[in-house]
Parts: structure tokens; C-alpha cells; sequence
């Protein structure tokens, strides 16, 4: 029997963009400074545990982009791989990063392969062990997923 926690589940929600505000905010960040993919997918776990634990693991994995931890961290690991395809057209090595600059009239953008490497790296961060965890909270008690079939058998 699961008890609810009506005041988790009131700041659940709110709490929840933030945590990925966060996210974007490193991730972002990151592609100039240090930080980046690996820590913004870190924190955007916790966004999905947060949602677990007050929601439950379900309603979790159903909130996260695309709709699966595993079909999220495939995606990033696609996008991850995707950035390094680039340095081929200019005769560099594989995931050699490549940089240029957007303008935007009052300043420049920089933006560069990295971006799109540190995207792929937290998704692919975000779907592993937000997927791992939402696993792990959802055992109920001493069952655990193929606890019904070893009864059966």
C-alpha cells in the first residue's frame, strides 16, 4: 500500500521545470565552459526521480522526451555520433569539433559540433539512468519484475 504525500505532489510539478531549466542551463554553458552534457543529463535524472517518487515510475517515463528512457538515451547516442560526421568533410579525424559563428546583428553566436555532442551525451546520460532508476523504484517491496514468473514455475 503506497502512501501519498499530498505536499510532494504539489511542488512535484514546478519543481520539476526548474530542475530541467537547470539542466538546459548547463548544458548550455557547458559547451563553452566545463560541464556540459554529462552533468545537465545528471540533473535531469533527478528531475525524472523527482517525478517518480511523487507520481510514480510510470507516469515518470511517460513524461520524458519521446516517451521511453531507452528510445531517449538511443537518440543521444544517434545525435552524439552525428557530431563527429562533420570532420569528415574537411579531411580531420573523427569527432574533430568544428567551430563557427552566427550572426545575429548586435553580436555573434558561437556554435560548434561540441553543442551537438553535449546535447546527444545528456539525452543519452538522461535515458540510461533516469530508465535504470525508474526501474529500480518501481519494485514493489521484495518483488520484483520476474518474481511472478518464478511462482509460477
Amino acid at each position: 500500500m503506497n502512501k501519498r504525500v499530498v505536499i510532494l505532489e504539489s511542488v512535484a510539478g514546478p519543481l520539476y521545470w526548474v530542475i530541467l531549466a537547470a539542466a538546459v542551463w548547463l548544458l548550455l554553458r557547458g559547451h563553452n565552459e566545463p560541464g556540459g552534457g554529462f552533468i545537465a543529463g545528471l540533473v535531469a535524472v533527478s528531475a525524472s526521480i523527482l517525478w517518480a517518487v511523487a507520481k510514480g515510475s510510470d507516469a515518470a517515463a511517460r513524461r520524458m522526451p519521446l516517451g521511453s528512457p531507452l528510445v531517449l538515451s538511443a537518440v543521444g547516442l544517434g545525435l552524439s555520433a552525428l557530431a563527429g560526421v562533420p570532420a569528415f568533410f574537411y579531411g580531420d579525424p573523427f569527432l574533430t569539433h568544428l567551430w563557427g559563428s552566427i550572426p545575429l546583428g548586435f553580436t555573434d553566436y558561437k556554435v560548434s559540433t561540441v553543442l551537438l555532442f553535449d546535447i546527444g551525451v545528456c539525452l543519452c546520460v538522461w535515458g540510461a539512468l533516469a530508465g535504470y532508476a525508474l526501474d529500480l523504484l518501481s519494485i514493489d517491496g521484495d518483488e520484483h519484475p520476474g518474481a511472478a514468473q518464478e511462482k509460477q514455475a
